[in-house]
């Protein structure tokens, strides 16, 4: 009968089962480096700790809602040499999530904003943080349905309790009225010197106070996201519209070359 087989029932009982995916293998490294008693306990609950280190890190990055391939190893800076690695870097420390503040990227469609926010998200999540990622359009739409069934507590409770919240994609649609600006000050105020806001948006930051139609509302839900926030300013070429589409040889939608020589008019 094998070790595993013996230990088995033990294991399910301690809920440690999942020591016998390197069981096997740990007796066999111990026998052939005569590692002490000791030694093959200690990495058989190392090899635990991992496991359910990974197992939750998983999970946390599935309810999150972030793409699993949005990460700070996949994305491509040498395509836009012009954004501030060593500011993202630091993001990624996530040392302005442990003080409670904000991080605003800005810059046009497709310079890779929405990837460095899931990278920085990604990150978080590695290091234990609970994270949510939505679009601004589709979190005032889930909060305003609450008001239908009676939930909109909970669900405006929802997008206070992660320690960091993404809002991808502010200012690309219209706030929804009449209770878009409302909600957005809720949340943004809910969240004021108590978890961070991760916020993206293609529009300039002097573009966000007309967004919410309300002057006195854009000034106090702002000033609450902006202070000791960190600005991220990302300037380019759309990565997108940089890649050929399967059977053409450039961008689709490529700009012009400037004309040379010819009639001018």
């Amino acid at each position: 009968m094998s070790v595993a087989h013996q230990l088995t029932p033990y294991l399910k009982q301690l809920r440690l089962s999942g020591i016998l995916d390197t069981l096997e293998v740990r007796n066999q490294q111990a026998i052939a480096e005569q590692w002490s008693h000791l030694e093959f306990l200690t990495r058989l609950v190392q090899d635990e700790v991992e496991r359910r280190g990974q197992k939750q890190l998983d999970l946390r990055v599935r309810r999150s809602g972030i793409s699993p391939a949005k990460t700070l190893e996949s994305f491509d800076f040498g395509f836009n040499p012009t954004i501030n690695r060593q500011q993202v870097y630091d993001l990624a420390t996530c040392e302005f999530v442990r003080a409670r503040r904000n991080a605003l990227i800005c810059g046009q469609t497709g310079v890779g904003k929405s990837h460095l926010a899931q990278s920085v998200a990604h990150e978080a999540a590695r290091k234990g943080f609970d994270v949510l990622f939505t679009s601004a359009q589709a979190m005032l739409s889930q909060i305003h349905a609450g008001r239908a069934d009676g939930t909109y507590e909970r669900r405006l409770a929802g997008y206070l309790k992660p320690h960091l919240l993404l809002i991808d994609d502010f200012g690309l649609k219209p706030l929804p009225q009449p209770c878009g600006p409302a909600d957005l000050f809720d949340v943004i105020d809910g969240r004021y010197e108590k978890a961070s806001i991760v916020l993206t948006s293609n529009r300039s930051p002097s573009e966000w106070h007309d967004l919410f139609g309300d002057p006195l509302l854009a000034s106090a839900g702002l000033d609450r996201l902006a202070h000791r926030a960190i600005v991220v300013l990302i300037t380019g070429q759309s990565y997108r519209l940089a890649q050929p589409p399967e059977g053409a040889e450039g961008a689709l939608f490529a700009p012009p070359a400037s004309p040379r020589g010819g009639n001018r008019r």
